[in-house]
């Protein structure tokens, strides 16, 4: 019979393996793609037998587990913004649980490691089949599609910008012993400045990435042009170095140099590793959602100085501060895999950190100034 240490480990195990499957089959629903379709029921399905083995450690002590607040949100976030989205998130958290099990020598007599390491191979072998997998919707499984890329994290990290930022300059002013009009000009500016400075910095990234793309493509189909027998002598070592044998691989390299616009793409996309249908994304789609979201974060210190003065104020701007730094803490165990509630406090606590520094630092320079 396991002991009461075993018996947590076990409810442990189960719940995620019980969360996998729940997400996994909500990646089902979202996906458009019948071949990503039947490979995310095949992951279901995986994690639901490793959630049969846990219960069966448990025996009658097994509870009845449905899936996690966070599975919930990973599920929602897939239905509403597409599988690609929360990918990334998913993969890393694959890793986790395989490192994990593999110092429980009960989960490793089980093959649970291994099983969890082999969804890389189910991949594999939808590619290798008659109705395989294109280049992009491998990726989107991989979570290395650029389309939904680190889209949540970014999102949640922009926001916590914005919010601690203004949080600091707020508290700051304050500490000062500013009037409460100059305490909302100054957030609201911050806002503003904030914002404009995420949106200009992403702005510029994602150009100038465009433009050295634009520059190396241009490079390459000029080199296509004036040495056409040299890019297929390089296409074939590319293809050598993936595994292909000397013949086979001069032989493709020969069907896809007779294209030139198939040959270019090719090359970009091998010898580059450029997707010359994105180039990195779009510059100002890329600076608006900066600008959106550090703003996002930046309104909620502000927001009750609009209607309240003095002390009141100070303590609402923390409380609504406060509700934002939880939510954000939140989001950020959707991605790092940590518990919920350790996530949301350990960011109010570096919030109110950041604030009560700054605070206590503009207490000193107003005084100092007066």
């Amino acid at each position: 019979m396991a002991d009461e240490g075993d018996q947590r480990r076990f409810k442990h195990n189960l719940q995620d393996e019980v969360d996998g499957a729940a997400v996994y089959n909500a990646l089902a629903d979202a996906e458009s793609d019948p071949n990503l379709v039947r490979i995310y029921r095949r992951l279901a399905s995986v994690e639901s037998a490793h959630a049969e083995f846990w219960r069966s450690r448990l025996g009658r002590f097994a509870p009845i587990l449905t899936p996690s607040l966070r599975a919930r949100a990973l599920g929602w976030l897939a239905r509403r913004f597409g599988a690609g989205f929360v990918l990334p998130t998913l993969v890393a958290a694959e890793k986790r649980v395989s490192a994990h099990y593999d110092a429980q020598p009960d989960a490793v007599a089980g093959g649970l490691p291994a099983d969890e390491r082999s969804h890389a191979r189910i991949i594999g072998l939808a590619a290798s089949t008659h109705t395989g997998l294109s280049g992009p919707a491998l990726a989107r499984l991989e979570g290395r599609h650029r389309g939904g890329g680190n889209a949540l994290r970014a999102a949640v990290l922009g926001a916590n910008d914005g919010l601690v930022s203004n949080l600091s300059l707020v508290m700051g002013v304050a500490g000062a012993a500013a009037a409460e009009r100059t305490i909302l000009l100054t957030g609201l500016a911050g806002l503003v400045a904030g914002a404009c400075s995420m949106a200009m910095g992403e702005w510029l990234s994602v150009t100038s990435t465009r433009e050295l793309y634009e520059r190396q493509i241009a490079t390459e189909a000029e080199e296509l042009r004036q040495s056409p027998e040299e890019e297929k002598e390089e296409l074939a070592l590319i293809y050598q170095a993936k595994g292909l044998g000397e013949a086979e691989a001069h032989a493709l390299a020969a069907r896809l140099i007779a294209d030139e616009s198939v040959a270019l793409d090719t090359l970009v996309r091998e010898e580059l590793g450029i997707d010359p249908k994105t180039l990195g994304g779009s510059a100002y789609e890329a600076a608006a959602t900066s600008f959106l979201l550090f703003a996002l974060g930046a309104i909620f210190p502000v927001i009750p100085f609009f209607f309240l003065t003095g002390a009141p104020a100070l303590f609402a701007s923390l409380a609504f501060a406060g509700v934002a730094l939880a939510a954000v803490g939140a989001g950020t165990s959707l991605f790092t895999g940590r518990g919920l509630v350790f996530s949301a406090t350990r960011q109010i606590a570096i919030g109110y950190g950041a604030a009560l520094i700054t605070y206590g630092i503009g207490r000193v320079a107003g005084v100092a100034l007066g």
